[in-house]
């Protein structure tokens, strides 16, 4: 125990994706982190070391229940907001109709609007092109509300700045059902500079539908923030699987 809370406190000097109140203690940080991306699917909560032990069975890391050099890198990583575990409670939603609306509130000042309204209709077109879905860009209220902000922004998951958490979406549903929401600290690009807004746009549109996090690496529902050729892009198998699990395939 005294080994993980002497590299939790490591985490203090770095970005993650749980903001961090310099009255924490080290415990209380690695704690954060493991209730927000591992929480409890058991009556009272599991120990520390469990929590720890999930996260690293889930990522494919050497089990130890200890914070390793490894274990930490990972956590460091910027990536979704969304937890990698639902509770035990939790089903796969989906939308009842194949025809969606999507509409963007609030613009990152990053990208020219034109380019972001392009970039966002390659995103969805990524699920559409494996599925019978349809989205289809409104200026009224939509199935889908998409907006970029800072911190606090009235949906109890406020961003943590540059760094950590990217932006994250929710499941299909009523009121903020299906809602995707990007930190605007972080530096949208459409190329390989700062954070790449086609893969994480792609990304959190899956939890939009219904997907939660995969734990297969190079997969687009990987929750770690990795880069890639977006016109070279390609969704991976494990992806394609599950959207068409919900939804079909393409006719």
């Amino acid at each position: 125990m005294e080994s993980i809370l002497f590299c939790a406190a490591l985490f203090l000097s770095h970005s993650f994706a749980v903001p961090v109140d310099p009255r924490h203690t080290a415990q209380q940080v690695l704690q954060g982190y493991l209730d927000k991306f591992y929480p409890s699917v058991l009556k009272g909560g599991p120990h520390l070391e469990e929590q720890i032990r999930e996260m690293q069975k889930f990522f494919h890391l050497t089990v130890t229940g200890t914070l390793t050099k490894e274990t930490e890198e990972v956590m460091n990583q910027p990536r979704c907001g969304v937890p990698d575990v639902a509770g035990a409670s939790q089903s796969a939603p989906r939308w009842g109709r194949n025809v969606l609306t999507y509409r963007i509130n609030r613009y990152t000042r990053d990208l020219p609007s034109q380019t972001v309204d392009r970039i966002i209709k390659q995103a969805f077109q990524v699920w559409s092109d494996v599925t019978p879905l349809v989205f289809r860009k409104t200026s009224r209220p939509a199935d889908i509300e998409i907006s970029f902000a800072y911190g606090a922004h009235g949906d109890s998951s406020a961003f943590d700045g540059r760094g950590g958490i990217l932006a994250h979406a929710f499941p299909p549903g009523q009121g903020t059902g299906g809602d995707a929401h990007f930190d605007e600290s972080e530096r949208w690009s459409e190329y390989n500079r700062e954070v790449n807004l086609f893969l994480v746009a792609a990304h959190e549109f899956g939890h939009s539908l219904g997907l939660q996090h995969s734990s297969v690496r190079g997969a687009l529902m990987y929750p770690s923030y990795s880069y890639q050729n977006p016109q070279r892009f390609k969704l991976s198998n494990d992806d394609t699987q599950k959207i068409q699990r919900l939804y079909g395939k393409k006719k």
